[in-house]
């Protein structure tokens, strides 16, 4: 008899029943999500009517794949980028959420008798909302396109990243005994600095390696990379003491910097379902009913704490940032559950065996619960915030608008907001690559060469001045001499903003130096040695080092402009501001099947028809505004348009609209056709076989022993046992070769 193992078994079970139970909730328009949970449940050696899984620890590691796929995924879709340009509106909002959800939850679970490390995960499980939850919920809502949407994925972009950073934090916090306070202000230093180094790297190196092999990657080689990429950098991240999570969501966010990213998001869709899924059944496998019940009233508490907290801290958060009360109530309504980043805290705690069994099944009967509602509670935001501006004093909302208009946002021209904006970036990004050398060639280089460099005075003076050399350039770009002498050429040159910044930047420059020559090996002796020959280095290499950064830059700046990118969040952000009371801006795109396509603006009539006004149109890199009457509609044009949320949908559905003749659409695909001994085709051209009148299509490729011709000539002659490839209508095509 064959013997299947034991973990094989298991999975075929698992699968079988989410089949059952996610094609069930998607019958039933629930999310995917809650199947998942219930399939865990009933396969679960809780529920003893339904086959079990036995090998619950060989399920748990794929669940921790599933983890780490998950975070890839979500860093794809993440993109440093996409940092960048959420505007201070979104990132006020995302923090005082967080932040107010972390006291609240550790609060809640100090009042409920909790451990000190029970409250703080639960604050850790109750501050960050689901990206794929709410995403999927706006679409099936048809919501996309609503005006406070870009804020609340705006929020979700920084959520994600605190998410990260917090379980970071988490895992020191339980990991530390007495030593905590220094482990967490270290972690909190090597963080951020690691990131920023990933970053550079990572923008520098990968659109370059995916450019170089993009001939050899088809799906099946692009997905191996992938993968191998982020299963290295979950090493990388798990020698530096960091989750495996944070490897996975960083090496994703980079890859998602580069033109492959998109591909690559798509290449790994089915290897991000197979393993999410895996890891949610394990997740509700955790589900024990003995423990709902026993805790149904901290859950039901719980769940309103989360609703109502996440509601009230959201759309506070968002009216300090200057949003206007009413996409304000609907963010706080949109993101008022918990998700997947609630599972995984959850998960780390019991990992680390510092919190109680029951704060995980609770987790995960809130989130369910909170999962379940978020279609409803967004529905519901509309008319809440109808309600409120009613309900409302007159002279307070008189005073919201007003404070919105202020723009609290408005970029002030004060000397810290000046020298970050003139030279923040240059500087952090300068000085996290000073310091990444220095540590690698004290840590990394040093040790394989003892024996060379044991000479009291010239061993650590050689290997110092090496390390400067190779760190000069960046050194030099910090002091900033050729800003400097252009500054000295320029009337501006006793301007006091421009002499204090280059007086900072030299200071900076030379404590990294002074803090390079101390962290390297070495005694008084050879460390005054550098010092003295450090002028020989200024005057020899100064002219290298300025041309090798500038070559770097050019390189940095070009790979990280040359990835296609959405339209920019901090638009939407400034958007808001300029919409009054009750109104929006709204970029549409222009659908080639929509009606006002070759018409005016005057003929559209969309002002007439639909009280909206389009400020402006873009057509590729063009930007016409302001929009004129007699300019014309095209399909793929991105207009923007003033109006009310219901103008703006009703507007969206006419744009957009995909009328148009579909019953020809959706019969058009690409199928193949062999060439038979007796085929009619045998022996032509492509041109005079009339494939192309015969399917109304197009030959897009032929398979000739066992080679690939890609969009052949009309003069290939076809011959027998050639599969030809045609995209044209498939009866038509399934006709001619038979």
């Amino acid at each position: 008899m064959v013997h299947v193992p034991q973990l094989i078994h298991d999975l075929g079970i698992i699968l079988i029943t989410a089949a059952v139970t996610t094609v069930l909730f998607r019958y039933l328009k629930q999310p995917v999500v809650l199947g998942y949970l219930v399939a865990g449940f009933l396969v679960s050696p809780h529920v003893g009517f339904h086959p079990t899984v036995i090998d619950v620890e060989g399920i748990k590691i794929w669940a921790e794949i599933g983890v780490i796929f998950l975070l890839f995924s979500l860093g794809l879709e993440f993109s440093f980028r996409k940092l960048l340009k959420v505007g201070p509106s979104a990132s006020i909002t995302a923090v005082f959420e967080i932040v107010f959800m972390m006291a609240l939850g550790y609060l809640t679970g100090q009042l409920l008798g909790w451990s000190m490390m029970d409250s703080l995960f639960l604050g850790g499980v109750l501050a960050i909302s689901s990206t794929t939850i709410i995403i999927r919920a706006l679409e099936e809502l048809g919501m996309k396109k609503r005006a406070f949407v870009s804020l609340v994925f705006a929020a979700l972009i920084v959520e994600d990243l605190v998410a990260i950073f917090l379980m970071v934090l988490l895992s020191t916090v339980a990991s530390a005994s007495e030593s905590a306070g220094a482990e967490l202000a270290l972690t909190s230093l090597k963080l951020p600095f690691f990131m920023v180094l990933w970053f550079l790297f990572g923008i520098y190196i990968l659109p370059n390696l995916f450019k170089t092999l993009r001939k050899f990657l088809n799906e099946e080689t692009l997905l191996i990379v992938c993968i191998g990429l982020c299963l290295g950098m979950v090493m990388i991240a798990t020698q530096l003491n960091f989750s495996p999570a944070l490897g996975a969501f960083i090496m994703g966010s980079l890859i998602a910097e580069t033109r492959e990213g998109r591909r690559v998001e798509h290449t790994l869709m089915p290897v991000k379902n197979l393993f999410g899924a895996i890891f949610f059944v394990s997740v509700g496998m955790m589900i024990e009913p003995r423990s709902l019940l026993e805790h149904w009233k901290v859950i039901t508490l719980l769940t309103a704490l989360t609703i109502f907290g996440k509601i009230f801290s959201t759309s506070l958060g968002a009216l300090l940032a200057g949003r206007s009360l009413r996409h304000s109530v609907q963010a706080g309504f949109s993101l008022a559950q918990i998700g997947e980043f609630s599972f995984i805290i959850a998960t780390l705690g019991l990992s680390l065996k510092v919190t109680s069994d029951f704060l995980y099944p609770i987790a995960v009967a809130v989130s369910a619960i909170t999962t379940f509602t978020t279609p409803y509670l967004i529905k519901a935001s509309d008319p809440v915030s109808d309600w409120l501006s009613q309900k409302l004093p007159a002279s307070f909302l008189e005073k919201l608008v007003r404070y919105q208009q202020s723009d609290p946002n408005k970029k002030s021209t004060g000397f810290v907001r000046q020298f970050l904006q003139d030279s923040g970036f240059v500087l952090l990004f300068n000085s996290v690559l000073v310091l990444a050398i220095v540590f690698s060639m004290k840590n990394w280089v040093y040790p394989i060469f003892p024996h060379i460099l044991n000479d009291e005075l010239f061993g650590p003076t050689l290997f110092s001045m090496l390390t400067l050399t190779l760190a000069f350039p960046f050194i030099w770009e910090i002091i900033g001499i050729r800003r400097l002498i252009r500054m000295m050429k320029s009337p501006m040159a006793m301007d006091p903003f421009l002499v204090t910044t280059t007086a900072l930047r030299g200071i900076l420059g030379f404590i990294l130096i002074l803090t390079a020559i101390l962290l390297l090996p070495g005694n008084p002796s050879s460390r005054l040695l550098v010092l003295f020959l450090l002028p020989v280095l200024v005057y020899f290499g100064h002219q290298s080092a300025t041309f090798i950064y500038q070559k770097m830059e050019m390189r940095f700046r070009k790979n990280l402009s040359e990835t296609e990118t959405e339209p920019s969040t901090t638009e939407s952000a400034e958007a808001h501001r300029l919409a009054p009371w009750n109104t929006s801006l709204a970029q549409v795109k222009i659908s080639p099947q929509s009606s006002v396509v070759g018409k005016t603006l005057a003929e559209a009539k969309l002002r007439e028809h639909f009280g909206v006004t389009v400020v402006m149109i873009l057509r590729g890199k063009k930007s016409i505004l302001p929009a004129q009457r007699g300019d014309f509609l095209f399909p793929g044009d991105q207009v923007l348009v003033l109006g009310t949320d219901q103008q703006i949908s009703e507007v969206s559905s006419l744009l957009e609209s995909e009328e148009g003749n579909h019953e020809h659409e959706e019969d058009i695909q690409l199928e193949p056709i062999l060439v038979s001994d007796q085929s009619p085709l045998l022996g032509k051209t492509i041109r005079d076989s009339q494939i192309r009148e015969l399917t109304h299509g197009i030959v897009v490729g032929i398979e000739r022993a066992g080679k690939r011709i890609l969009n052949p000539e009309s003069s290939f002659l076809i011959q027998a046992k050639d599969l030809i490839w045609i995209v044209g209508k498939r009866e038509a095509i399934l006709g001619l070769g038979k």
